[in-house]
């Protein structure tokens, strides 16, 4: 059994990591609060740009000279993009984003695919390292507030990766924010760019797209040309947005857990105290009868 001064010892660390995890989970609260600002401040900028391309699509007489829309005709290499934290301390935030990923990766080279991989995050790029996989591109740094320059980088690293065909396609692999106990894990292609999201749209951005007649200055194709990388970027900027709201909302509920786990641990190493703090008193007691009773006799 435990010593008092053991058991002691243990409860003032025990009691030392409940503060800091009480103290992260209130940082992760507070930055879950701007990451769901953000992205609702993303949506209408967003929704507004697909309304614009399908106005523009629509007025186009062809799509076959966007490179972005191009499928290539043999599908032999696709490039996946994990999108991780740079911080561990968020439950299993990073590791099923990789596991999805890695499983995809699976199913791809079952089918006789290449794979190719760039990643965002710090926790990927090591985990991809430490398995020996070659990485093109790694993103770090900014995880948990993600800027539109970082998706820039990103889109414009796959857009050109596409463009020299070194890759055929390429798919995100994310933490889709739900709620704050819920994230979901999404795998969305982004290249080649449906053309079915230009074609049709949901309604009200069909309504929009055909509300008056519009005099186009360049020719739409060019409009579209410019257009298509800035959707690209708005994509990834919606996925890095999305995981960083996932990942706050994963760190606070692990640490709401680890502060309640410290919690039963501080009570049941109390009770554990008192115990053995009673036992050495009862000891104490048994030896100061043992020796009055020894004088008694003697």
């Amino acid at each position: 059994m435990a010593s008092v001064q053991d058991i002691r010892r243990r409860l003032r660390a025990v009691r030392n990591t409940r503060k800091i995890t009480r103290a992260m989970e209130m940082v992760a609260a507070a930055r879950l609060r701007k990451s769901e600002q953000r992205i609702r401040e993303m949506r209408p900028y967003a929704d507004r740009m697909m309304e614009l391309m399908v106005g523009t699509a629509r007025a186009s007489t062809s799509l076959r000279g966007l490179t972005l829309l191009q499928r290539h005709e043999d599908e032999r290499n696709v490039a996946i993009v994990p999108i991780t934290g740079d911080r561990g301390l968020a439950g299993g935030f990073n590791a099923q984003v990789l596991r999805r990923a890695f499983a995809l990766e699976r199913e791809l080279r079952a089918e006789g695919k290449d794979v190719s991989w760039l990643v965002s995050g710090k926790k990927g790029a090591s985990t991809l390292r430490f398995r020996r996989y070659e990485v093109a591109n790694a993103y770090t740094g900014f995880s948990d507030r993600p800027a539109y320059t970082d998706a820039q980088a990103i889109a414009h690293a796959v857009a050109q990766l596409y463009t020299d065909a070194d890759v055929d396609r390429v798919v995100i692999v994310y933490n889709q924010y739900v709620s704050p106990l819920v994230q979901r894990v999404t795998v969305t292609d982004v290249l080649p760019i449906p053309e079915h999201l230009l074609e049709q749209g949901d309604e009200e951005q069909q309504e929009a797209a055909s509300r008056g007649d519009f005099i186009y200055e360049p020719e739409p194709e060019e409009i579209l040309q410019r257009l298509l990388p800035v959707y690209l970027e708005t994509e990834i900027y919606r996925a890095l947005l999305e995981s960083a709201a996932s990942e706050q909302g994963a760190r606070m509920s692990a640490m709401r857990n680890a502060t309640k786990s410290a919690g039963e641990l501080i009570e049941s190493l109390t009770l554990a105290m008192n115990r053995a703090r009673q036992a050495a008193i009862t000891q104490e007691i048994l030896e100061v009868v043992a020796g009055a009773d020894a004088l008694t006799q003697s």
